[in-house]
């Protein structure tokens, strides 16, 4: 509770103090690489590297205005800042955490994920828990908007799933539904504000208008990482998702791969796959844990100058 009331101190002195003007709205396709980094981000280290684009949870800004902005116009050069935030699992470990809900939980919170510690489904479509994530001003995006992110990265988007298989015929819909809700009100309050779902890209070809609203998406496992780290995805599994991403790059958007190995020859294949259909590729640990560069694949390379595997005979 003390820290929420924190944090609404904090907006509204960001509020009074007309920090809600923000740059205009980055190029979005002029980004090559980016950093995918959700444990012990460290702003300082993070700015001195060359990534165009940086996906961060809210507790890299800590409680200072001036952080992201400062991040954004870093020594290693200028970046665009998404800030993490899931939607559709709640994480006990998150600010918004009443510990109360252990024993007497709300509505809108279902059972554990059965994988991730203290990650829990969540009824989505409920109103509860979307005013937990957007529209007032203690809420999880007020706080990203607050503290001068330049957009989000939403996991959990495939809770849909989670729940399409419960027997929820309207759950897409639903979750499409709270998305566009959700990226309206963020615009409002300050236009050009990225949008990225992760995952559930299929979202964007069954209802076109969610594709339309997004800035892009990000997608993990592509090529390595499912169903084990350090394993090649299967090919069919590719070969769909790559059929469906292809459509979001006609649409011009920006598609972010995520594949986790720490092989070298996997590394610079995922690279190579992914640029050759105009994606732009990371590859880390599964723990997200890290900053991540790798040799060969430097953040201050250009792509044509990346260490691709060479073509087979």
């Amino acid at each position: 509770m003390v820290r929420r009331k924190l944090f609404l101190l904090l907006i509204a002195a960001l509020l009074f103090a007309g920090c809600a003007a923000r740059p205009e709205e980055p190029d979005w396709l002029a980004v090559n690489d980016f950093l995918y980094q959700l444990q012990q981000a460290d702003s300082d280290r993070i700015g001195e590297t060359a990534f165009d684009l940086v996906v961060v949870t809210l507790a890299a800004a800590g409680s200072s205005p001036d952080v992201i902005p400062a991040l954004r116009n870093s020594p290693g050069g200028p970046k665009i800042i998404l800030c993490y935030m899931s939607i559709g699992q709640s994480e006990t470990y998150r600010w918004y955490w009443d510990p109360d809900w252990n024993t007497n939980p709300p509505d809108w919170l279902d059972v554990p994920d059965g994988i991730w510690a203290g990650d829990h489904w969540v009824r989505y479509w409920d109103p509860a828990w979307q005013q937990i994530i957007y529209g007032t001003p203690e809420s999880y995006l007020d706080q990203i908007l607050a503290l001068g992110f330049d957009g989000v990265y939403l996991d959990r988007v495939d809770a849909y799933w989670y729940y399409q298989d419960q027997g929820r015929e309207t759950a897409a819909g639903e979750m499409v539904d709270f998305i566009l809700a959700f990226s309206a009100y963020a615009r409002e309050r300050h236009p050009g504000f990225g949008v990225f779902p992760q995952n559930a890209e299929e979202l964007g070809i069954l209802f076109p208008e969610f594709m339309d609203v997004m800035t892009g998406i990000g997608v993990e496992d592509l090529y390595y990482g499912y169903p084990r780290d350090h394993a090649p995805s299967p090919p069919e599994w590719t070969a769909a998702r790559e059929a469906i991403l292809d459509q979001w790059v006609a649409a011009g958007k920006l598609v972010l791969t995520i594949d986790y190995t720490a092989r070298p020859e996997q590394i610079a294949d995922a690279y190579f796959r992914s640029y050759s259909h105009s994606y732009v590729p990371y590859v880390t640990d599964r723990s997200l844990g890290r900053l991540r560069i790798n040799p060969g694949f430097e953040p201050d390379k250009a792509p044509s100058e990346w260490d691709f595997p060479a073509p087979t005979p």
